[in-house]
């Protein structure tokens, strides 16, 4: 395998950064990888039209965003036919729309369900993280707590996953704006990503107000958005939380082939797109560099994409013998990687394959992994033992 050597010095973002540290290994990209065996797929419901996120109430009722933008319920095994009213308008503009459920840390108690979504038009749109109160079959009080800037055009990158920490603390992901031909400022959109001024292309971190936390990495620092948790994304469509150790794992979008599995750490670049292992979609390389100093490697990556969206680290019993593996779902290549783990390395991967594009993956209470395809007629989908 090839290693790069480090350059001397290098401009990250603004801040300088001295090299003077050994080369690291490239990741050798993962292609086809083994069918996984013994599971089966059971249809839940079906009619569902481009299911984004699903979450469960505490008396079992599951909700389901459609991207759009309607919210669903699912009671005892059937979609209720009426959506639940009271959500705002979207942009249901290529891949934006109704994204990102979540519902606050003490739900039971404010009924909060937290929620993301696009909005403007083609000209100038951006992601919008709101939230509202859930009553019977409406959401009411809906109030945008935190809106990505600067505006965007076109219809790609809005994100977004919500991932609530243990401090009662959340992780908003922000794609970067789109690719080329696109333009912010006279420069492409990409670009926002290295800049932490701009909300596009990090992970931020937010109260339950939609406030930066006091130790927030670039809090007071000038110029720089205060909520910014970690810069230098593409587009992450996969939040996980281990909930054993702390560690936050995350699934990113590349371009032509270099998807990333990372653990995300605050304050910390993740090289987008100055060290990629993406190709433009016209074929060249997007950069020279794989790996640069003062920037984050990723722990896999996935080439040809799989387009990876939803994330979950299974912990439950129903599949003893998946617990403590990574479930990303892909979108391009219609699977589930089952990602299995020692500490922060990867150590192997196993394909679960289907014939629809996969959005979501969560755990249910029952222990049993869910799923939800991105189609016309989307699905929720059980993954049960053969």
């Amino acid at each position: 395998m090839r290693n790069l050597m480090r350059a001397a010095a290098v401009a990250i973002g603004g801040l300088g950064v001295s090299a003077a540290l050994p080369a690291r290994p490239e990741i050798q990209p993962t292609a086809e990888s083994p069918r996984a065996t013994g599971w089966k797929a059971v249809t839940i419901v079906s009619g569902l039209e481009h299911p984004w996120a699903m979450q469960w109430l505490p008396d079992g009722a599951l909700l389901i965003s459609e991207r759009p933008g309607r919210l669903r319920v699912v009671r005892d095994g059937q979609l209720d036919p009426k959506p639940i009213v009271g959500v705002p308008p979207v942009l249901a503009l290529g891949q934006g729309g109704l994204m990102d459920l979540a519902l606050h840390p003490r739900f039971g108690e404010n009924r909060l369900v937290y929620f993301t979504y696009a909005t403007g038009d083609r000209s100038a749109n951006r992601t919008r993280l709101a939230r509202g109160r859930l009553e019977g079959q409406a959401i009411v009080d809906v109030g945008t707590i935190f809106e990505a800037s600067p505006t965007k055009t076109g219809g790609q990158h809005f994100g977004s996953r919500i991932l609530w920490l243990p401090d009662a603390t959340l992780l908003l992901s922000i794609g970067d704006g789109g690719n080329p031909p696109l333009t912010i400022d006279g420069k492409p959109s990409r670009e926002q990503a290295q800049m932490i001024s701009s909300a596009l292309g990090k992970v931020h971190r937010l109260d339950e107000d939609g406030k930066p936390p006091r130790d927030n990495p670039f809090l007071g620092q000038s110029g720089a958005a205060p909520t910014v948790w970690t810069y230098g994304h593409r587009n992450i469509q996969g939040l996980a939380l281990d909930s054993a150790t702390g560690r936050v794992w995350s699934t990113e979008h590349g371009a032509q082939g270099g998807d990333e599995l990372n653990v995300i750490q605050r304050g910390k670049n993740y090289g987008w797109p100055r060290a990629t292992y993406s190709r433009e979609y016209t074929g060249p390389a997007i950069s020279e560099h794989r790996s640069l100093p003062g920037m984050e490697d990723p722990k896999a990556v996935w080439t040809p994409c799989i387009a990876p969206s939803g994330l979950v680290l299974y912990t439950g019993d129903a599949m003893p013998g998946w617990k403590g593996d990574l479930f990303a779902g892909g979108l391009v290549l219609k699977q589930i990687r089952r990602v299995r783990l020692d500490g922060d390395r990867v150590v192997g991967e196993e394909t679960l394959q289907f014939d629809e594009r996969i959005r979501d993956v969560r755990q249910g209470p029952d222990g049993f992994l869910y799923v939800l395809t991105d189609e016309d007629d989307g699905k929720l989908l059980r993954l049960e033992p053969r």
